[in-house]
């Protein structure tokens, strides 16, 4: 690991000064310690924001919840309102990581990760989310990890968070605070960025901006549940996953919302799929257009392309165990 300088930063604006002039902003560091050991990033300077005021869960204005930047993962997934209106984000959160990782990885960190792709970690392989213009060795590689939706030419990776994908199920929003002094919230599908000749600039966080919240809406569906597909039953990434919710009123499905992980460069999402189920009786022919739908837009690379039927099948079981009864 390289020599670098380590800040706490006191308040907001010191951060925000401090990571727009260079600097790295770290809170728990479950995963920017690693690359920093892996020499993949090597920041110059590292500003701990952990003392800044950006913890606690509240309810939000108008219904909801604002969840602080900086709560932990495991906080968050033993909260009882979150365990109660949305436990698909408590499913996702206890899916992902180890309880010691869940301790100290944070809201905002875990927003922040960086892919998984073997290659992206490898510093001896080109990767042009590393370092741009080199070009990606996992095309035509070892790809059992990689994206079926929204990949480039330049890049294949997907995004490793479980806690994303239930949020965009939800349709989370993230408060950002800009240097100048500006609040912003966007929605989770607008945060981050397809990959497209760009691999390396993954969200829309300008230079110094700062995550100080998540913002949870009043949850559309009662029924939710969140299906991870992985190699080993702990301490894995997903291969494919599920966030759904939804309910059913009169016999048919109502409010439906889901999105994917493990799919794409972004927790995936498709309307498309919510629109074909909105307002139907559930059935099994039903949900096998649905997956169908879902799958028609994949673009394999090569070794996975058995993440196709595993996707498809992952989404009709989880259709089914929603709507029985």
């Amino acid at each position: 690991m390289r020599p670098f300088d380590f800040i706490r930063a006191e308040t907001a604006a010191d951060a925000m000064r401090l990571a727009g002039e260079g600097a790295t902003i770290i809170a728990g560091g479950t995963n920017l310690l690693d690359l920093m050991k892996l020499e993949v990033m090597a920041p110059g300077a590292l500003v701990d924001i952990n003392r800044l005021d950006l913890g606690g869960i509240e309810e939000a204005e108008g219904g909801g919840l604002r969840i602080g930047a900086l709560v932990r993962n495991s906080d968050l997934a033993a909260d009882r309102r979150v365990r109660d209106a949305y436990p698909v984000l408590a499913e996702a959160l206890l899916a992902g990581a180890s309880g010691q990782l869940r301790n100290k990885a944070t809201t905002g960190g875990n927003l922040l990760q960086r892919t998984r792709c073997y290659y992206f970690y490898d510093t001896a392989m080109p990767c042009n989310k590393r370092e741009p213009g080199s070009g990606c060795q996992a095309i035509g590689g070892i790809t059992r990890l990689h994206a079926l939706f929204g990949a480039s030419e330049h890049c294949i990776a997907t995004h490793p968070s479980d806690m994303a994908v239930a949020l965009r199920a939800l349709d989370a929003r993230v408060e950002i605070k800009t240097r100048g002094g500006v609040t912003r919230l966007l929605p989770l599908g607008e945060f981050y960025r397809l990959p497209g000749d760009t691999p390396h600039v993954e969200t829309v966080l300008a230079p110094g901006d700062l995550i100080t919240a998540v913002l949870l809406p009043t949850p559309a569906g009662a029924r939710q549940i969140y299906r991870k597909v992985r190699d080993r039953a702990s301490y894995a990434f997903a291969l494919v996953s599920v966030a759904a919710a939804l309910d059913v009123e009169d016999g048919r499905i109502v409010r439906p919302a889901l999105a994917f992980g493990g799919v794409a460069h972004m927790p995936w999402r498709n309307h498309a799929i919510e629109t074909l189920l909105e307002g139907e009786a559930p059935s099994a022919e039903l949900f096998a257009e649905a997956a169908a739908r879902l799958v028609a837009e994949a673009e394999p690379q090569g070794g996975n392309a058995f993440k196709i039927p595993l996707l498809r099948r992952t989404l009709q079981a989880v259709l089914r165990e929603l709507t029985e009864g």
